[in-house]
């Protein structure tokens, strides 16, 4: 006997979306603040850790076990790109954890030091919203997810094509050129808006890509080599 004024429960669906679990590291707080804000405006995008070196991100992982870890490659001023060190030990101590590069140096050398670390992806810092969304679902689906910069690093490195000048970032370039003026760490920092430690940090990576040793060394090695 049909019961009155019951009513039939409507139809659930069945499909559920599956949820990306991110850990955000960055020894930025507002970078990682912007980050989250961005990210889970994304249905299918969680952030379910931070952290800002590389201690704190292996615990991290070690504790919410993400299926994204999005990182950084330089945690700190002191250290070079201890990021590459943080993906090669996550990568071994969690094989199918998706490591995807977010940084802002861009050379030839490091995404390739990237991929063999165990990153899957590698994009830079200016990326728009959309295609950094879109390289962490590729990641998350075990693909590989690079911006066309970082892709034609790779390539150039595979065909043996890399050169100084395709190494050297925009920002690098830039700090040369102000050196190659006279201009001081002080000096260059105000103009390009940017902390003396930070140009500092640039003219060492400078220094390091022209093989030289001295500041004077790098202008003539450069303009030498038409970068200036």
């Amino acid at each position: 006997m049909a019961v009155t004024g019951a009513t039939t429960p409507a139809p659930q669906s069945s499909a559920r979306v599956s949820v990306v679990r991110i850990v955000l590291v960055d020894d930025h707080a507002i970078l990682r603040q912007g980050l989250r804000s961005v990210l889970e405006r994304e249905h299918d995008l969680e952030i379910v850790g931070e952290a800002s070196t590389l201690m704190e991100a292996l615990a991290v992982v070690d504790r919410v076990l993400p299926d994204i870890v999005l990182m950084d490659l330089k945690l700190s001023a002191s250290s070079d790109y201890e990021g590459l060190t943080l993906c090669g030990q996550l990568s071994s101590a969690h094989p199918g954890l998706g490591l995807l590069v977010l940084t802002t140096f861009l050379d030839d050398q490091l995404v390739v030091r990237a991929v063999h670390a165990g990153a899957r992806g590698y994009v830079v810092k200016d990326v728009d919203t959309t295609e950094l969304v879109r390289a962490i679902r590729a990641v998350s689906r075990g693909e590989s997810a690079f911006d066309s910069r970082s892709a034609s690093a790779v390539i150039r490195s595979l065909n043996g094509q890399s050169s100084t000048r395709e190494r050297l970032t925009d920002r690098e370039l830039e700090v040369l050129r102000l050196l190659a003026n006279g201009l001081s760490n002080i000096k260059i920092g105000e103009k390009l808006f940017i902390s003396p430690t930070t140009v500092k940090f640039h003219v060492s990576n400078i220094m390091r890509k022209l093989e030289v040793s001295r500041r004077a060394e790098a202008v003539y090695a450069a303009s030498k080599q038409g970068l200036i």
